[in-house]
């Protein structure tokens, strides 16, 4: 799950939306969880997937394939035990991959994603009663 959760990192600091990860083991036999995202425009599918890979790769896991990152608009990253899905959002609502694989477990990635606390961005400013 460590790979599961870099790939998780990685895609939310790149405006990733909709991160859905399924439990694919039983009904795919190639790969452990795909990880769903969205980007709202073709350049920030491939900065999502481009961030992925790098993340992915310096942690030691190795692409074994990558399928239509030119094109932004659904960019598949082969990882083996892992495949990651970074959709253009008019493409994640035409295929609805999720609804295709909704017999597969869905694994709770919330705890996964840092959520920045609005408080410290206003640390050491003027609003009064912030110190």
């Amino acid at each position: 799950m460590a790979d599961l959760a870099t790939a998780v990192r990685a895609a939310d600091s790149k405006g990733a939306t909709g991160p859905v990860a399924l439990e694919v083991t039983e009904q795919f036999g190639l790969a452990d969880v795909f990880l769903i995202v969205s980007g709202s425009v073709e350049r920030n599918v491939q900065a999502i997937s481009d961030e992925v890979e790098d993340a992915l790769n310096d942690s030691g896991v190795r692409t074994i394939r990558r399928e239509g990152r030119e094109s932004g608009r659904w960019v598949l990253l082969d990882f083996g035990d892992l495949i990651v899905h970074v959709f253009h959002q008019e493409e994640r609502d035409f295929y609805q991959l999720e609804r295709l694989w909704q017999d597969c477990p869905l694994i709770d990635i919330s705890g996964m994603i840092d959520t920045p606390n609005p408080a410290d961005d206003l640390q050491g400013s003027d609003v009064p009663g912030v110190k």
